[in-house]
């Protein structure tokens, strides 16, 4: 599935996507957002943490994270780097919990 195929989709939903990628190994530090924020991976690789619940959440081409507003999360991008698709919602527009959806469940 193609990066604009996947924009689409969050389109499809009302979201606006941006994109954005970083190369292999390239790390994020623990940090929240006062926003809702959905995540795709469009091409690579990348595994995202969730402190609060030791929870890791590996994505490929085509998964999906959805983080509510205050998630702390941070990330490890894999050997390939990673390009993702960022849409941002308001707070409280996503289910309350991290979910991870694989690229055929949503």
């Amino acid at each position: 599935m193609g990066r604009e195929e996947l924009a689409d989709r969050l389109r499809s939903e009302g979201l606006a996507p941006g994109t954005w990628g970083n190369g292999p190994g390239d790390t994020y530090g623990a940090h929240a957002h006062g926003y809702d924020k959905v995540l795709v991976c469009a091409a690579g690789s990348i595994v995202f943490g969730l402190p609060a619940t030791a929870t890791r959440v590996e994505l490929g081409v085509g998964d999906r994270l959805d983080l509510p507003a205050g998630t702390q999360h941070d990330a490890v991008v894999g050997p390939a780097g990673v390009t993702c698709l960022e849409a941002h919602g308001p707070a409280g527009s996503l289910d309350p919990r991290p979910r991870r959806l694989g690229a055929g469940e949503w």
